[in-house]
């Protein structure tokens, strides 16, 4: 199977306006990009996306697959610092958009689908772009420097 480096058609690839459309640009990582998610009904939710325009993480070597769950783990204890949720909740899907990635979803005990799956988009909570950054600036303080 070929691997593409990028895709015209991928807002994880293009990034920039196909992107924001539903994402905000937290910080570039070793293998990956991460954003927090626009829709926040769950305060913290953030996508990672690897930097190669993959479909699933068979298309990634083993050492490839290692970095990227290092850099998984490095968002979720970010996440877990930086909001204090009492469960991650981690989502791999791609049907329609075969980019590999994967959303980091905080689940709290009094919240909304507590001991459930989280909905994709409830479209119930956006932000400001400045509430988006202060949301990316907290993570970025726990984020390892690179």
């Amino acid at each position: 199977m070929e691997i593409k480096m990028k895709d015209p058609n991928c807002a994880y690839c293009m990034q920039g306006d196909m992107a924001a459309a539903f994402a905000y640009p937290v910080c570039e990582m070793n293998t990956s990009f991460l954003y927090i998610f626009k829709e926040q009904s769950k305060r913290g939710r953030c996508v990672i996306a690897h930097k190669k325009h993959v479909s699933e993480l068979i298309d990634l070597t083993a050492e490839e697959r290692t970095a990227f769950f290092s850099d998984v783990a490095a968002a979720a204890n970010a996440i877990h610092k930086a909001f204090k949720p009492d469960k991650l909740n981690y989502g791999a899907y791609g049907d329609t958009g075969s980019h590999l990635h994967f959303h980091l979803v905080p689940k709290y005990r009094d919240g909304e689908e507590w001991g459930g799956t989280f909905e994709m988009n409830s479209k119930k909570t956006f932000l400001s772009d400045s509430e988006y950054e202060n949301l990316a600036r907290t993570l970025r303080a726990y984020l390892p420097a690179e």
